[in-house]
């Protein structure tokens, strides 16, 4: 019973898991006789399992090909992969795009006769929370149709970008918008066009998407980019983008079709991330695949005139399935009390986590909070008061603001 109200779950679009939604696809295009590859994209195209369903099964594969992106119903976007070195992003390319990795939030832009709706990158409908942008599309994007990716980017006074947290304000603000706007101005930075007056460019190369892009946009919401085989101009873009406050570029293959709802190797991203050593003191139990696991990590930095650790976040991400089972064996033996899902643990174990911002946080008592937290590796070479204080946790937060913007409110 529990499975079939999954299925219908996910059939009628009430649910998003991605591995059940994987082997749904596939029954279709078994039972369709169509490939899994159209099926997908069809689905990624209209957003519908069970209109994908029948058209495949009752109507067949011409009828899956004519589905076509229509303006106002979002897309799933294409995802970059994370890689640590400029180096490693050209690999052997002979030429990429270099683009300013913006320090905002993608946004999905779809135009039609004027009237203008914007998504978040979880397809959530955010027009009225930004009708800056709005007005920004309509005066500066030259055409009747289109769907468009950027990214935008909070900024204060001197125009400097403002830490994200600022920038989500914006987003979730459906009240006195006038004043949000006032207080937290945006950028627009647009990066590519998915379709154009009818026309499809999903399957065309990265190139040709981009030079239409520039036919149709004003030149002060496009992006800053390069297109170049020289990794030295790469390095220089990269620390621009760092001196503005960014965080880092992205090195994209200019032969790339755009693959909707995937991360490949097409698009790479190069950003600075700041590192901490910080000490496990508890962790959550897992679910779904990480069921049976300690794989959610309560990080703390340790405060040395009190002796005492402090949580400025927590993470599940950065260890393989054998670190997992390994560091529950290792938690367990150090559990001082357990409370619902969470074991609390002896302050015993160290590791390097990597972060891409400090932010402040009413969340914890220290009042500051890591931003997308990852593990790096284990330190058994250091013991738990070594780890870094939260003295360097406040004094890392301060210097952001080198090049960052602060918020004036």
């Amino acid at each position: 019973e529990e499975d079939k109200e999954i299925l219908t779950g996910m059939i009628m679009g009430e649910l998003r898991v991605g591995a059940v939604e994987g082997l749904i696809l596939g029954g279709i295009a078994k039972a369709s006789n169509i490939s899994l590859k159209e099926v997908r994209e069809a689905y990624m195209l209209s957003g519908e399992m069970g209109k994908i369903a029948r058209i495949a099964i009752h109507k067949g594969r011409e009828e899956v090909r004519s589905i076509k992106i229509e303006p106002f119903n979002p897309l799933r976007p294409m995802l970059a992969t994370s890689v640590d070195t400029l180096e490693e992003a050209f690999g052997t390319r002979d030429n990429v795009a270099v683009e300013v990795k913006y320090d905002g939030a993608r946004v999905q832009i779809h135009l039609r006769d004027g009237t203008v709706k914007i998504f978040s990158r979880r397809l959530t409908e955010v027009t009225k929370s930004l009708p800056d942008v709005v007005e920004m599309v309509k005066s500066k994007v030259y055409t009747q149709e289109a769907v468009l990716e950027g990214e935008v980017v909070g900024i204060d006074s001197r125009g400097k970008p403002l830490p994200f947290q600022y920038l989500m304000r914006r987003f979730r603000r459906i009240l006195r918008i006038e004043e949000a706007v006032k207080k937290i101005p945006i950028e627009l930075h647009l990066f590519d066009i998915l379709y154009i007056n009818g026309e499809m460019l999903i399957h065309k190369p990265y190139s040709e998407r981009y030079l239409t892009l520039e036919k149709v946009a004003d030149i002060q919401v496009l992006t800053e980019r390069l297109v170049t085989e020289d990794i030295r101009e790469a390095k220089a873009l990269y620390q621009r983008a760092i001196e503005m406050g960014h965080e880092g570029v992205m090195v994209k293959n200019l032969e790339s079709p755009y693959i909707l709802g995937r991360r490949g190797k097409h698009w790479l991203k190069v950003k600075k991330v700041g590192t901490l050593d910080l000490v496990i003191i508890g962790a959550d139990w897992g679910h779904g695949r990480r069921r049976g696991w300690l794989s959610d990590y309560y990080l703390s930095a340790y405060r040395p005139d009190t002796d005492e650790f402090e949580i400025i976040g927590k993470t599940f991400k950065g260890l393989t399935d054998q670190e997992f089972r390994s560091i529950t064996q290792q938690l367990l033996s150090l559990k001082t009390y357990e409370k619902d899902y969470t074991v609390w643990v002896r302050p015993q174990i160290v590791v390097e986590v990597a972060f891409n911002e400090i932010q402040k946080s009413p969340t914890y008592p220290c009042g500051y909070a890591l931003r997308l937290a990852r593990i790096v590796r284990f330190r058994e070479d250091k013991t738990p008061s070594e780890a870094d204080s939260i003295q360097k946790v406040a004094e890392l937060y301060e210097k952001q603001f080198k090049y960052k913007g602060k918020a004036e409110f």
